[in-house]
Formats: structure tokens, C-alpha cells, sequence
């Protein structure tokens, strides 16, 4: 099989990406027929999820359909593009509501002022709002574009990785156990939750959009879960190894606010040291998926843990 070059792909597949969310974000597709619309909320939508972040979870989706359709992406794979677009809203509104004084309290992301200093917090918080509802919205169009049940297996995944038992649970752990210790498996149970569900919910809403089969699907939850894992390892490296300048948001804040990390558990080598080792697991996953071509995916970890912002 010939080498494969990340960078072209991931150029691709975030430009296609790009240009839905821009659609799907615009004042003719958001806003109801009336004499007055709310173009500020609008903005604020826009700002927050356009121009700007990695893109991994989109990426993800799009990896992990074309594995287990065997294709690149087309013009008819409307239903995974929606899906990639419903991930990143889940992901830009969480950004949104985190940043906001009465959670991190922070003023920058993605290397620009955060929503809340630039449109005010009742702005932010209505705006983060209608992204979350936004993602669903998405995921059940009326045209007939999307089949019912892939609809409800969607918005299952999304939901739950979203929530109570996901993303939403993971940040309410970690805003109870400030200035708090924290073991070891408590800590990685925080993130598997916080940071981890909705990168292994892109790899699952990929498949499923993929028609991947029950082993195939159940390895790449395993890989998506070693992924979500490393992801925040690296990030708490970063978090005291990088500058505010290279991250595009504030550095040092975990120190600051006095936050577990697996930095402050098990120090900056040892971190680094375990960051590597669930890359390898999450290698290992794709390696039993039986699927001809997870080279995206792969090249996707690797850029997660050798990521220097």
C-alpha cells in the first residue's frame, strides 16, 4: 500500500467541511421568516465555530466513513458531512459555555477573543445554546436525506457523548475537584468523559455512517477511546510545555485554577511517556478492525500526540 500524506487529505476534507458549516451557519438557514431577526445571535454563532481549531473531530468522522466504506468521500455523503458539521458544533458550543467567567473564565481561543468578550455573556451564552441545538437539527433534516433509523443512531451516539455520562459530566467532575486530589483512575474516568466521549463518538458516528460492521465498529470505539484519552494527556503537557502564542488560548490556566492533571500526577516525562503508549494502543485497535485502510485514522493519532498546540 502506498505511503500516505495526511496533509492534502485533511486540507480536503476540512475545506468540504468549511463550506457546510459556512451554510449551515448563514442568516438564511438559521433565521425564521419575520419582521426582525437575531443576526447578532448569528454572529456569535459564526464566530464561534467558523475560521479557527484543528478540525479533529470532523476529521475523525470523515476517517473513519471512508474506512469503513472503503472510498473517499463524495458529493453523495450528505449524511456524513452533516455529521462532521454536528460534531464540531458540539464541540465549538462547548468551548463557548467553558470559557465563560462562571466556568475557566477565559478571554482567549483560537488565538482570538473568546465569544463571551466579544459579544457579552448573555451573547455567549445563547449563542452556545443554539450550536447544541443546532447539531441535532442537522442530524434529522425533513428532506428525506438522511434514513430515519440512521437519524435516531446519530442522534443517540451524539446525545450520550454530549451529556450527563460524557462531555457535560466530564466538566462538572473537573470544576468539583478544583484545588482537590484526584488517583489515577479517577482522573482518566474524568477524561474519558470530558474530552474523551466526543472524539470516540466521531469515530462511531463515522462508522455508522459507513455501515461498518458490529467488530469493526467496536474496535474503532476502541480506538477512539485510547485517541480521547492521549488527546488530553498532550493537552496537559502543552498546557505548562507551551506558550499562550502556540496554543491559541491561555497557557498555564490547569496550574493556575489548581486542577488535576496527569502533569501535576505523574510529572511531564512520565505524561509524555503515556500520551505514547495510548497512541499505540489506539494503533493496535485499527490493526483488528479488518478494515483495508485505516491510514487516515492512524496518521490522525499520530498528530494528536506529536501536536505541539
Amino acid at each position: 500500500m502506498s505511503a500516505f500524506d495526511l496533509e492534502p487529505w485533511a486540507a480536503h476534507h476540512t475545506d468540504a467541511l468549511e463550506v457546510a458549516l459556512d451554510g449551515f451557519l448563514s442568516p438564511q438557514a438559521l433565521c425564521a421568516a419575520g419582521p426582525v431577526r437575531p443576526l447578532h445571535l448569528v454572529d456569535a454563532m459564526r464566530y464561534a465555530a467558523l475560521d479557527g481549531g484543528k478540525r479533529l473531530r470532523p476529521l475523525l468522522v470523515f476517517a473513519a466513513f471512508e474506512a469503513a466504506v472503503g472510498r473517499p468521500l463524495g458529493s453523495q455523503d450528505g449524511a456524513v458531512v452533516r455529521a462532521a458539521c454536528a460534531v464540531e458544533l458540539i464541540h465549538a458550543y462547548s468551548l463557548v459555555h467553558d470559557d465563560m467567567p462562571c466556568m475557566d473564565d477565559d478571554v482567549l481561543r483560537r488565538g482570538k477573543p473568546t465569544v463571551h468578550v466579544k459579544f457579552g455573556q448573555a451573547g455567549a451564552l445563547l449563542a452556545g445554546d443554539a450550536l447544541q441545538t443546532l447539531a441535532f437539527e442537522l442530524l434529522t433534516p425533513e428532506d428525506g436525506s438522511v434514513a430515519p433509523a440512521l437519524q435516531g443512531r446519530l442522534c443517540g451516539l451524539l446525545a450520550r457523548a454530549s451529556g450527563c455520562a460524557g462531555m457535560a459530566g466530564g466538566q462538572a467532575i473537573d470544576l468539583d475537584h478544583v484545588g482537590k486530589a484526584l488517583s489515577e483512575d479517577a482522573l482518566r474516568h474524568m477524561h474519558r468523559c470530558k474530552t474523551g466521549a466526543l472524539l470516540e463518538c466521531s469515530v462511531r458516528m463515522g462508522a455508522v455512517c459507513g455501515g461498518a460492521d458490529v467488530h469493526a465498529q467496536a474496535q474503532l470505539a476502541e480506538f477512539g477511546r485510547a485517541l480521547g484519552l492521549a488527546f488530553q494527556v498532550v493537552d496537559d503537557v502543552l498546557d505548562v510545555s507551551a506558550d499562550s502564542a502556540t496554543l491559541g488560548k491561555t497557557a498555564g490556566k490547569d496550574a493556575q485554577n489548581d486542577k488535576p492533571t496527569f502533569v501535576s500526577l505523574m510529572g511531564l516525562a512520565q505524561s509524555r511517556q503515556y500520551a505514547q503508549q495510548l497512541c499505540e494502543q489506539a494503533e493496535q485497535a485499527l490493526a483488528q478492525t479488518g478494515l483495508a485502510d485505516t491510514r487516515a485514522l492512524s496518521a490522525l493519532a499520530r498528530r494528536v500526540v506529536q501536536r505541539s498546540h
